[in-house]
């Protein structure tokens, strides 16, 4: 069948992308589903800083490449094998496939998925296959979605079933944001209840992560990013104190207002910078806990006396350390309840034909969750 998709051909094109366009709206040949795999209709999709690492080649992946990964849409089409999903089922993707078969999912821990990993790196789904084609080439899937179009073919492995009552674009912000953020939170750090809590970097996830330490518990949630706009909503959000990054002395304030640091530090920028300011921010016996991707070739500097003689603590979180079929649920049912408002995430929604000016405005740091709607 044929789709709308948005194609990135070419990464590092110059800002702003209004004018150098590097995504590119192609009808493009979509493959009916094979065994395992789900024709699903794109209904809401989120920009995301995974989205633009890649556009701006922090992230790099192979090209052509149908970039999207933060979708909810209904089941339009069920391959062989598929027996957990129904046509008509209202779903929302997660970004990191799991096999169930590998050690780290026989561990319990399938954001670590060692075949998933391997098909988001090569741009395939999680069979190892492409089912994206134009102009008699394969383009390439993003980390097994490609939710920039009216339709796409996932694994089933990449869907979890959500509640039908619930709109789209609030629900399309629990496939990466909420489930990164506050996963982040409550699965990799692990907060206790009337902890120090600071959040550097406010966009999607660096939001949800302060909404999870407030579901937490956390007594104390200070709020940290250049753009004062954003801070004022961390504020409105819950956020007990608000800091400027671009302060030059802002790490010596904020260890002066929490007498030495918090106990809890979560960078949420996938900027280098940002990461320092975390681990310098907490106190000693204190947990630096990171979720940005910066370049790969990007390094942090620190001592690592500091590590043992302050029994300090320095951990990754990809995807929230979640499992995206008990945690989406979950996550949804806070929301619904009240206690996790992530709706108030949503900046504005635009056409696939905005895409490009969208990415510039989040690349300005002008938004937390711009979505599309389809």
């Amino acid at each position: 069948m044929k789709t709308r998709a948005a194609v990135l051909y070419e990464m590092g094109m110059p800002r702003p992308y209004a004018e150098s366009k590097p995504l590119k709206i192609k009808e493009i040949e979509l493959d009916p589903p094979d065994r395992e795999e789900v024709l699903i209709q794109i209904k809401a999709v989120g920009l995301c800083h995974s989205d633009l690492s890649v556009i701006n080649g922090s992230r790099p992946r192979v090209m052509p490449m149908a970039l999207g990964h933060e979708a909810a849409g209904i089941v339009a089409g069920l391959g062989e094998g598929v027996t957990d999903l129904q046509i008509g089922d209202h779903i929302v993707c997660a970004f990191v496939p799991s096999c169930g078969h590998c050690s780290p999912c026989q561990e319990g821990r399938p954001a670590l998925c060692e075949l998933g990993a391997r098909a988001n790196n090569e741009g395939t789904l999680l069979s190892g296959q492409r089912r994206l084609h134009h102009n008699g080439g394969e383009i390439h899937h993003h980390l097994g979605v490609s939710g920039f179009a009216d339709y796409a073919v996932v694994d089933q492995h990449s869907l979890v079933k959500v509640d039908p009552s619930l709109s789209f674009d609030e629900v399309a912000v629990f496939g990466c944001a909420v489930m990164t953020g506050v996963g982040a939170v409550v699965n990799t750090a692990h907060i206790e209840a009337g902890s120090t809590v600071a959040v550097i970097g406010l966009g999607g996830v660096g939001l949800s992560a302060l909404l999870g330490a407030r579901v937490a518990g956390a007594a104390r949630m200070i709020a940290v990013d250049i753009n004062p706009d954003k801070l004022a909503l961390a504020k409105s959000m819950g956020a007990t104190d608000t800091f400027d990054s671009r302060e030059p002395d802002v790490i010596d304030q904020i260890r002066a207002a929490t007498n030495g640091g918090v106990d809890y530090a979560f960078e949420t920028a996938g900027a280098v910078p940002a990461l320092d300011v975390a681990y310098r921010i907490t106190r000693r016996g204190g947990t630096t806990v990171t979720s940005g991707l910066p370049h790969p070739t990007q390094q942090l500097s620190l001592s690592p006396v500091s590590l043992t003689a302050e029994e300090r603590t320095l951990k990754g979180s990809y995807i929230g350390s979640c499992i995206p079929s008990r945690d989406i649920p979950r996550y949804i049912s806070l929301y619904k309840q009240g206690q996790l408002p992530v709706n108030r995430l949503l900046t504005d929604r635009i056409s696939l034909d905005q895409i490009n000016e969208g990415f510039d405005r989040l690349d300005r740091g002008e938004a937390a969750r711009i979505v599309v709607i389809l």
